[in-house]
């Protein structure tokens, strides 16, 4: 997990072979787990310490929407999956409303749409597999609104998708892919100065002209 993934962290348990939190530097890191050898650590999302393609998932919480270049951190991610490797990415929606409340745990940072998040993975070799979205109920700070939480989370999934509170998305990491080329401006073909043409009509009527003009003149 990079960025706070602890909440969904622990539902993995003993799935898992190995968990880590990585958690970014401008942030701060928690101890966790409470019990045991500590599983978190302070990183810098651009140069995680992992080597290549030893993760087979990656989960982002709180982090894409708050590092300095997007297209690096996902660039390290790719590194650091493994062939079959997948990302997970929660990030704000643009649309929604709770990336305009400060208050709310989605209100700072670079909130996303649906196609400038594509447009990243893609430039990072990420193909998107699955998306998802959530948060539809409003920010509200009154502690009633919760109870109707539920009812509020299934009437926006079917009368305001696209404005959710956040995006979900599963990206597999991509190995191979087409190499762009120069694309030809023009599909005229050119045939070389030097290459033998046969004559046109017009080339030969002024020949025989010729002749007979300079026959007038010496009469």
């Amino acid at each position: 997990g990079l960025g706070y993934t602890l909440p969904w962290l622990e539902r993995f348990g003993t799935d898992a072979e190995r968990v880590f939190a990585f958690m970014p530097a401008t942030q701060g890191a928690v101890v966790w787990p409470a019990t045991g050898p500590t599983a978190t650590a302070l990183v810098f999302d651009e140069e995680l310490p992992l080597v290549d393609s030893c993760i087979d998932r990656m989960l982002l919480v709180h982090s894409l929407e708050h590092v300095e270049n997007p297209r690096e951190t996902l660039n390290e991610i790719w590194r650091v999956l493994s062939p079959a490797g997948r990302v997970v990415i929660v990030v704000p929606n643009r649309r929604g409303v709770w990336a305009r409340f400060e208050h709310t745990p989605f209100g700072n940072g670079r909130p996303f749409s649906r196609g400038q998040l594509t447009e990243l993975l893609r430039e990072a070799n990420f193909t998107p597999a699955a998306w998802s979205d959530a948060l539809f109920f409003p920010p509200s700070k009154r502690r009633f609104m919760m109870r109707f939480h539920n009812v509020l989370e299934r009437a926006g999934r079917r009368l305001w998708p696209i404005f959710s509170g956040v995006i979900v998305v599963e990206a597999q990491k991509r190995l191979y892919q087409g190499v762009p080329v120069v694309q030809r401006a023009s599909r005229r073909v050119f045939v070389p100065v030097l290459s033998p043409h046969g004559a046109t009509r017009l080339g030969r009527h002024k020949t025989d002209a010729k002749p007979s003009a300079a026959r007038v003149t010496a009469s």
